[in-house]
């Protein structure tokens, strides 16, 4: 099934695929099943990706999410607050994973091989168990540049290591959480010709949240590029999707993203209408590959998507079919 997930051509293979996911997992996963159970839906009455149940995204918190009974190779968890409960995915096969991530990054960005990678990830790397340290750790190794490599608090090596690579010509990603790169241009300026700065989005508590405007502009001026890049991922998934620029994002064959009414969880939106947002990510195939976040957006008409913000309450009205 890998390789028929990963081999996706057309949006219609997407959709007879989803649906064979969707028995698989029905069956296989005790949670999920409980859930679609309790909305009284059944494989044999889906006809379309959209008649299947989203699984609220608060589960994975609470509940060991598996449609598989193989060893768990990797636990990947959440940033929380003190004293918050935290979000588990477990992965019973992390080959899943890494084919999604290194198939995914080739999709938007072509061979790794050709990149130097550059991570500023602090607030990743001072904890365990970040799917993201997972997958930029294993792009370093997979880049093959001796200049590749993490950056926590030394600032200072990683921009003159910036500057000299762009000087070099050289091909460089620099990955980082967005209060870092801030921390970076507010003391470092640059103007960087051969260099993509992809953010990961989040302040987590050490700056003034800013909209994403304000934010590419500030990063734009501070870098000297004309477009900053953003990656869309989360613990409980298992592929990402990407942007090139203004926050619109792309999705690899095998992810689709969707909008639900915000007051009735059920009902998906046409395109261009704003709700919730719920993803289908096929590689997650050995846990539920239909989630429903708590971020808000908007699908456009080629199957892009943009974040327009988050639920204020933490729950997602539906969620109260199960105890959790």
């Amino acid at each position: 099934m890998k390789n028929i997930i990963f081999n996706i051509q057309s949006a219609k293979d997407f959709d007879s695929i989803a649906l064979q996911v969707f028995k698989h997992q029905f069956t296989n996963n005790k949670v999920y099943r409980s859930f679609c159970d309790l909305l009284y839906v059944h494989p044999s009455d889906v006809k379309a990706v959209e008649e299947i149940p989203f699984l609220p995204i608060q589960f994975f918190k609470t509940r060991e999410v598996l449609s598989s009974t193989d060893t768990i190779q990797e636990t990947f968890t959440s940033s929380g607050t003190t004293g918050s409960t935290t979000s588990k995915h477990l992965v019973s096969d992390i080959s899943w994973y890494e084919t999604s991530y290194i198939k995914g990054f080739e999709h938007f960005y072509g061979n790794i091989e050709d990149y130097v990678v550059l991570a500023l990830l602090p607030n990743y790397l001072e904890r365990n168990g970040s799917s993201l340290i997972y997958m930029v750790n294993d792009l370093i190794k997979r880049s093959k540049h001796s200049e590749s490599g993490f950056y926590l608090n030394n600032l200072g090596e990683l921009a003159e290591k910036l500057i000299q690579l762009d000087t070099q010509h050289k091909k460089v990603l620099l990955i980082g959480v967005s209060f870092a790169l801030l921390d970076l241009i507010e003391r470092y300026q640059f103007n960087l010709s051969n260099t993509v700065i992809m953010e990961t989005g989040g302040m987590k508590g050490r700056r003034k949240e800013l909209i994403r405007n304000e934010l590419h502009a500030l990063l734009c001026n501070g870098f000297g590029v004309d477009m900053i890049h953003s990656e869309y991922g989360m613990t409980e998934l298992l592929s990402q999707a990407y942007s090139k620029g203004n926050g619109i994002f792309n999705c690899p064959p095998w992810m689709r993203v969707l909008t639900r009414d915000t007051e009735d969880a059920l009902t998906i939106l046409p395109e261009g209408k704003s709700g919730g947002m719920n993803v289908i990510d096929l590689a997650n195939y050995n846990s539920c590959s239909f989630i429903a976040t708590q971020d808000l957006g908007k699908v456009h008409q080629d199957n892009s998507f943009e974040i327009i913000g988050r639920f204020d309450n933490s729950d997602i009205r539906g969620c109260n079919l199960m105890v959790l």
